[in-house]
């Protein structure tokens, strides 16, 4: 366990400082920056050693791994963050835990979300996640950049959810520049309409530079900070 502590401790003083640098790049405070744990496959253990090293924020995208790890780690004071792509018949059990919702794609989610959130006595967060593909490929999921804005304004209205903001993935050997600065527009359009929806999740490990050259708050990091996946849980 010592062993694994210094190799999480040395991963999250390496993401960091990369944090720290790229934030100074572009004049931004780095503590404007959330970290996010992204723990998928890793065990719960290291979600505990995490926090211990201060770590406040772990990301998951499988709901049975989830739930798992967050009744493992309930005594924890951590905030939960849910970042796959989230089906219709796991939202009653996401709700129940998530405090932040990184796929919310379409108006059927949101609805299905608001009411398994208010069922639950829950107040969920709710990312719009904006599509930066050039091609219409539905696999990674996400709205059109220009229906987003539409999308914001039923997520404020849900009861149980808040719009927190939006996210995105960088494009499959596209632009990233190119696609962090549309996001940033989109976001722009949606705080025009609703001034508090100031999240944007973007930026993994091999392009949180960037992200945060085009505005992001929260970096979804795994590789970089807990090394190479272990085989899945379950």
């Amino acid at each position: 366990m010592t062993r694994r502590r210094d190799e999480l401790s040395s991963g999250l003083r390496a993401v960091r400082n990369r944090i720290d640098i790229a934030c100074d790049s572009v004049g931004r405070d780095p503590d404007s920056v959330t970290l996010v744990a992204v723990t998928k496959t890793f065990p719960a253990s290291d979600i505990r050693l995490l926090a211990e090293l201060g770590v406040t924020d772990v990301g998951e995208n499988r709901d049975q791994e989830a739930s798992a790890k967050h009744a493992d780690c309930a005594h924890l004071p951590l905030r939960w963050h849910f970042v796959g792509q989230l089906q219709r018949n796991k939202v009653r059990s996401v709700a129940a835990y998530a405090d932040v919702v990184h796929s919310v794609d379409r108006l059927s989610l949101v609805t299905a979300l608001s009411t398994a959130a208010e069922a639950a006595s829950r107040e969920v967060t709710a990312l719009i996640q904006v599509n930066l593909d050039d091609s219409d490929d539905a696999g990674r999921g996400g709205v059109a950049p220009d229906l987003a804005a539409d999308l914001a304004d039923a997520v404020a209205l849900a009861p149980g959810l808040r719009l927190g903001g939006l996210m995105a993935v960088a494009p499959l050997g596209g632009d990233v520049d190119a696609a962090f600065a549309r996001l940033a527009r989109t976001g722009e359009r949606i705080r025009d309409r609703h001034r508090d929806a100031t999240i944007v999740s973007a930026g993994m490990s091999g392009d949180l530079e960037q992200a945060i050259r085009h505005g992001a708050t929260h970096m979804r990091i795994g590789t970089a900070l807990l090394g190479h996946r272990a085989p899945p849980v379950g």
